[in-house]
């Protein structure tokens, strides 16, 4: 397994593509969202822009990588029929999809530090050195339940079909998840459909931290619960694929 993921990471970081938008284009955006905000706190909650938006876009950032990185991959994978050699080794499904989150995950952390300086170098963000540590764990683990979805995506779809489906619920779970914009911004029924999503709860982890807090029990939990389920769906998605194969 350790083999598949060193081949995954290397294949990830020789993609210009998949690295800009994964990797530089959301420090970039970072900067273009937070680049002229001042301090001031945004209305409903205690943190200022540049500190909203750097969890906000560290998050965007590693779902980009793990959800839109690992369904598309796995997609052409199937197609090519490099997913039915696999299975002809000795690696177990289970291991195959352990080393496509782990390898997508690793990917996801130069992302996220990189929005991480940028905010502390361009928009002079000031936390302490645990509240740093704290941001970037609870950011890059909350991570794995978003590669366990791309995992669960790219046996669910094939072809064609997979980028638009991705795309989809990438860009809904990002929006209704306050990563475009803070949900104290947006009408209380999608703030109340945001309680509920994994995005949410996702960057409620390090904005909890940015508040000199720890983070929610309840977005914790929230986040794990997702893991499973999307985990489980993946390995059953895994399997009903081999037995068509």
């Amino acid at each position: 397994m350790t083999t598949l993921i060193k081949l995954e990471v290397t294949r990830a970081l020789r993609n210009k593509k998949f690295m800009f938008f994964s990797v530089i284009y959301p420090p970039l955006l970072y900067l273009i969202i937070a680049g002229g905000a001042d301090n001031k706190p945004i209305p409903g909650t205690q943190l200022s822009m540049p500190l909203y938006y750097m969890v906000a876009m560290a998050a965007f950032g590693a779902m980009t990588a793990v959800l839109l990185g690992n369904s598309e991959a796995i997609a052409k994978e199937r197609a090519k029929g490099w997913v039915r050699q696999l299975r002809l080794t000795a690696l177990p499904g289970r291991g195959y999809v352990a080393a496509k989150m782990a390898a997508a995950a690793t990917i996801s952390l130069p992302s996220i530090l990189l929005v991480m300086i940028a905010a502390a170098a361009v928009k002079g963000v000031r936390l302490e050195a645990w509240q740093w540590t704290a941001i970037l764990a609870a950011t890059w683990l909350g991570s794995f339940a978003f590669a366990a979805l791309g995992v669960a995506i790219g046996y669910l779809a094939s072809g064609d079909a997979v980028r638009p489906i991705a795309m989809l619920i990438y860009f809904v779970l990002a929006f209704l998840g306050g990563l475009w914009m803070p949900l104290t911004i947006l009408p209380q029924w999608v703030q109340n459909i945001a309680e509920w999503l994994p995005t949410h709860a996702y960057a409620a982890l390090g904005q909890a931290v940015e508040a000199g807090g720890a983070p929610d029990v309840k977005d914790i939990a929230l986040l794990i619960g997702y893991l499973l389920v999307f985990a489980a769906a993946a390995a059953w998605l895994y399997r009903k694929d081999a037995r068509k194969a």
